[in-house]
């Protein structure tokens, strides 16, 4: 499984006093539509925590194209384009109810080694559950 969408409402608290989502959400938008692709794998960054690897993000990069509005029912698509090494890439289209994009993104996780603090390899649980 390469790719997952999740869709949720726009909450008031994510919004300015223009009812227009605050930019800044759009990356919290991203991580959850990567921990549900995740998830679904069956395997979650919590169990991934514990078992001594974090994935922190290195790079996001966020097209702005029209405004996400209070109330808006979004879907975020997340796509994985590459098996993963010690790096893993996602690509996104945010889309509103009417099919209209409002945004695309990139994010580059690294798999970390907690104890060490140094890049370590996709765990090969992960690796075995992608269809490559």
């Amino acid at each position: 499984m390469r790719t997952n969408e999740i869709s949720f409402r726009i909450r008031y608290s994510e919004t300015d006093q223009m009812g227009v989502v605050y930019h800044g959400n759009y990356a919290q938008y991203l991580e959850l539509a990567r921990v549900e692709w995740l998830r679904l794998l069956g395997i979650s960054y919590k169990s991934m925590e514990e078992g001594g690897i974090m994935l922190p993000v290195i790079s996001l990069s966020i097209n702005y194209l029209k405004p996400a509005l209070y109330d808006d029912l979004i879907t975020v698509k997340v796509v994985l384009n590459k098996k993963p090494a010690v790096r893993i890439e996602f690509d996104y289209e945010i889309v509103n109810e009417a099919g209209e994009l409002l945004a695309t993104a990139n994010t580059v996780l690294v798999f970390m080694d907690m104890k060490r603090k140094r890049p370590t390899k996709c765990p090969q649980i992960l690796l075995d559950k992608l269809e490559y």
